[in-house]
């Protein structure tokens, strides 16, 4: 599975920090982060609000660009290792600069310099999707976006949605959303994780985007899958997330491969793998034991991935080659 070239489209910048990374930042600054830890020097929490509170407060310690490009290289070289080719990311202005434009074009230059550096290195191609935090509210969402909007390009190739679930409604965050868009970025949304099968409809009508953050909980709605099918919508699913955080009892319980028999598109990443003890390996690794998938599964995966990756047609078609030849 380690030797398997893997595209990963799922994944939260601050929420793959290594602990390590976070403890020592946090010496250097000063801060007591006690309370994020576990005996062991892990992450700490309990359910998905205190998972957020922990999340929110490893990340305080993140202070300035050159901070962030500290980060994107340890993320990288934890991904080159998994065996990712390319993979996309979760940024959020909130966090890089406040949501002030100005600010987070200084975060973006560090970050997109570490990543130059390391596709030179490992040959891991990455590209970001700027983020709204659902929880701070559709004002905050709308800085947010017009951040993604003044950066679109060929790093920033999309705009999407994360945090609690729970508060407010996807149509809330329209305008940002179609900021975005009229941007000509690319959109996705987390929906149908913690809000149920309703908040995916929502995604799908209120806000038209073309992958699914999660989604796992359609499968509690025939007609939502069937619409899932027919519209050609993309589920970012991330199955040991789904199960630290008490989404499923464990791997077998996990509606993924209903999802994929059903002709969902479906993807495999790992969102926040150091809080939820995995990475891309164990994911294949839990996969194949619980349903039988073997290397032409995880390929057709992976080829499905790359078909909905947030890139230009140029990038793309190296992922393929990449993904043809290994």
């Amino acid at each position: 599975m380690k030797a398997l070239p893997k595209v990963e489209l799922h994944l939260h910048h601050e929420g793959a920090a290594p602990p390590a990374f976070i403890r020592r930042l946090a010496g250097e600054r000063h801060v007591d982060l006690s309370q994020v830890f576990d005996a062991d020097g892990g992450y700490a929490f309990n359910g998905f609000p205190h998972f957020l509170q922990v999340y929110e407060a490893a990340t305080s310690v993140l202070q300035t660009p050159q901070d962030y490009a500290r980060l994107t290289r340890a993320v990288l070289d934890d991904r080159a290792e998994e065996g990712v080719i390319y993979c996309e990311t979760f940024l959020s202005p909130d966090f890089c600069g406040g949501g002030d434009v100005g600010a987070w074009r200084e975060y973006l230059a560090a970050i997109t310099e570490a990543a130059a550096e390391a596709e030179a290195v490992h040959g891991i191609m990455w590209r970001g999707i700027v983020t709204a935090v659902r929880h701070f509210g559709p004002d905050q969402a709308k800085r947010s976006s017009l951040c993604a909007a003044e950066t679109a390009g060929d790093w920033i190739t999309g705009f999407g949605m994360g945090g609690d679930e729970t508060k407010g409604h996807q149509g809330d965050f329209a305008y940002a959303f179609d900021q975005a868009r009229e941007a000509g970025l690319q959109l996705t949304t987390h929906a149908g994780e913690f809000g149920g099968p309703q908040s995916v409809w929502e995604a799908i009508m209120d806000l038209r985007v073309e992958r699914i953050g999660h989604g796992v909980r359609a499968i509690e709605d025939a007609r939502l899958v069937d619409a899932l099918v027919a519209r050609q919508i993309t589920l970012e699913v991330c199955p040991g997330s789904n199960v630290a955080l008490g989404l499923y009892k464990d791997f077998a319980a996990h509606p993924i491969a209903q999802l994929r028999e059903a002709g969902v598109k479906i993807t495999v990443s790992t969102d926040d793998p150091p809080f939820f003890h995995t990475n891309l390996v164990r994911e294949y690794d839990m996969l194949a034991e619980s349903f039988g998938w073997d290397d032409s599964d995880f390929r057709a995966l992976n080829h499905t991935a790359a078909e909905a990756a947030f890139c230009n047609a140029e990038t793309r078609a190296r992922i393929m080659k990449k993904l043809e030849t290994n």
